[in-house]
């Protein structure tokens, strides 16, 4: 069987289902953002993610999932335009607060979802997605991304299919559910007539720089969702024979920095 008689949207589809995953309420995203505009910044990530993207012949930018805009407000002094989108109210807030407190004049957002129409969401030459690719459908978020961009697009997606350490999750009785791998975004691009290219970018565990026992288990629960009191015992267990371990979040992961060119 060739490549163009498997339907990789679909089996993508499968895997997410099969992992059990599915997306946030925008809710928990207002939750979070107070928190994470406090630690907007530099970062060794943010560095490396606007090392590898190619802003050539870019004049303005949409930030798909833009948080409280880590990569778009860091591009935004060389380019006429960024427009931040994310269905979290309260990210476009911070997003909004950090753009004046920076001075930048020439940013919006816009209130949208992965799922949500995009007929009205204006094109832009360039169209990235950091650390917010894990949607359900994919096929139609590359679709959505590579239609929207006039000349190239960059994202980020998991390596492995898990945020947290495997070990982790072992320890506190938990079946290890990997989501999908980046390896189904090259084999729809490649289905999508698209030539992606790709590097890594590495990254610490995402539980990594809890400053206690206590933060360490609340960042557990964002990702792992309701923790039961046997679960949450044995997560502190983890934590304490190994501090050092758990400082780091465990064993860290890779994300795959994918891009192309559009032509649109």
């Amino acid at each position: 069987m060739t490549l163009t008689g498997i339907d990789f949207g679909k089996l993508y589809r499968d895997q997410m289902t099969k992992a059990g995953g599915k997306e946030k309420p925008a809710s928990a995203w207002d939750a979070r953002a107070p928190e994470m505009q406090k630690r907007h910044g530099d970062s060794d990530y943010i560095r490396a993610f606007i090392e590898l993207t190619n802003t050539h012949g870019c004049e303005s930018v949409l930030d798909m999932g833009c948080g409280t805009g880590a990569i778009g407000l860091a591009l935004a002094p060389y380019m006429n335009e960024v427009i931040g989108v994310d269905y979290s109210s309260g990210m476009l807030n911070a997003f909004e607060r950090n753009a004046l407190a920076q001075g930048q004049t020439n940013t919006r957002t816009l209130q949208r979802a992965w799922e949500d129409n995009w007929n009205d969401i204006p094109r832009c030459d360039l169209v990235i997605a950091s650390r917010s690719t894990t949607v359900m459908d994919m096929a139609d978020a590359l679709a959505k991304l590579d239609r929207t961009a006039n000349k190239r697009v960059c994202i980020t997606n998991l390596v492995g299919g898990s945020f947290i350490d495997g070990g982790l999750i072992k320890a506190i009785g938990r079946e290890v559910k990997r989501i999908p791998d980046y390896i189904y975004i090259l084999n729809i691009l490649y289905q999508m007539g698209r030539h992606p290219r790709v590097d890594y970018i590495q990254a610490k565990g995402r539980l990594a720089g809890a400053a206690n026992v206590d933060e360490f288990v609340h960042k557990a629960g964002f990702s792992l969702g309701p923790l039961s009191a046997q679960e949450t015992q044995r997560m502190r267990d983890w934590y304490h024979a190994d501090p050092e371990r758990a400082a780091r979040g465990g064993e860290g992961f890779k994300w795959a920095f994918i891009s192309w060119d559009t032509g649109n």
